[in-house]
């Protein structure tokens, strides 16, 4: 377990200081890396998240204003609102991934077969 911790906090550090490199918090880039998957509504996001529903607001409100993200009425029900990652917001997660080097040069030790099972092996641990 400390191995995967250490582990974790490395992949955040790199995170983090990807997402400063481009001018945004962990939080706006962790908003971002949600949305790569689907569009998804203010409240999931939140709890997703793990923050509260005004702190995300703000959060969108400040990614709106970059055009990462815009907001969009849910096909299911017009009351709820979704956020998607526009064009930009798309191009912005992916570079951070691609700068991500201590994650990326950690992964590279890894044969695609080892990659393979390290993924199976997690998904076993901690299932989606």
């Amino acid at each position: 377990m400390e191995l995967l911790a250490h582990s974790v906090s490395t992949h955040y550090a790199d995170f983090t200081a990807a997402a400063a490199d481009l001018g945004l918090t962990s939080s706006q880039a962790k908003t971002l890396s949600v949305l790569r998957r689907a569009p998804a509504s203010m409240r999931s996001l939140a709890t997703t998240l793990a923050c509260d529903a005004s702190n995300m607001t703000g959060i969108i409100d400040r990614l709106e204003k970059r055009d990462l993200v815009h907001r969009e009425v849910s096909a299911t029900d017009r009351r709820v609102k979704n956020v998607a990652l526009t064009e930009t917001g798309q191009k912005s997660i992916d570079t951070i991934r691609q700068q991500m080097e201590q994650t990326q040069t950690g992964l590279d030790k890894l044969s695609d077969e080892e990659r393979t099972e390290l993924f199976r092996l997690l998904t076993v641990v901690f299932p989606r």
